[in-house]
């Protein structure tokens, strides 16, 4: 399937298909998790991740005081996720299957990786260095054993 292409004024009025077909539960990576309902397709937007701009100071004071760590940085703004009970549930893992893009100037796109089957917990790669001394995935697992 080839890719569509939009402006930035036709995808803020996008509102993905998929968000009604997800749910949190249990996971096996981490607490609770985000999972698929519905099969997804590589490349479809599966959500909108929004939140609160702020200032790399007021990131860095969250982080250190607030131990916030649900603040994506899209590329020219920190933008703080927790408050959005969803996201607040997106596991990392090393092999994810999802992928976080932007969308605009206060908010980001989650996109499927691959396709993702029903029942599927939804992923992505933190790439942060600390996450993988914590992550318990194969990969990592080899990783430490070396």
């Amino acid at each position: 399937m080839a890719p569509t292409f939009m402006r930035l004024g036709q995808m803020r009025q996008l509102r993905p298909k998929f968000e009604k077909d997800l749910e949190i539960r249990d996971s096996l990576i981490h607490g609770r998790g985000i999972f698929s309902k519905v099969d997804i397709e590589a490349g479809q937007v599966i959500c909108i991740i929004e939140g609160e701009v702020m200032s790399e100071a007021e990131c860095i004071r969250s982080e250190d005081e607030d131990g916030n760590v649900y603040i994506f940085w899209n590329g020219d703004n920190y933008i703080d996720t927790s408050n959005t009970e969803m996201i607040r549930n997106l596991n990392h893992f090393c092999a994810p299957n999802c992928y976080v893009d932007d969308r605009d100037e206060s908010s980001l796109i989650l996109v499927a990786e691959r396709d993702i089957k029903a029942g599927e917990e939804l992923t992505i790669d933190y790439d942060y260095e600390e996450i993988y001394e914590y992550c318990n995935c194969e990969l990592c697992r080899e990783k430490k054993a070396i």
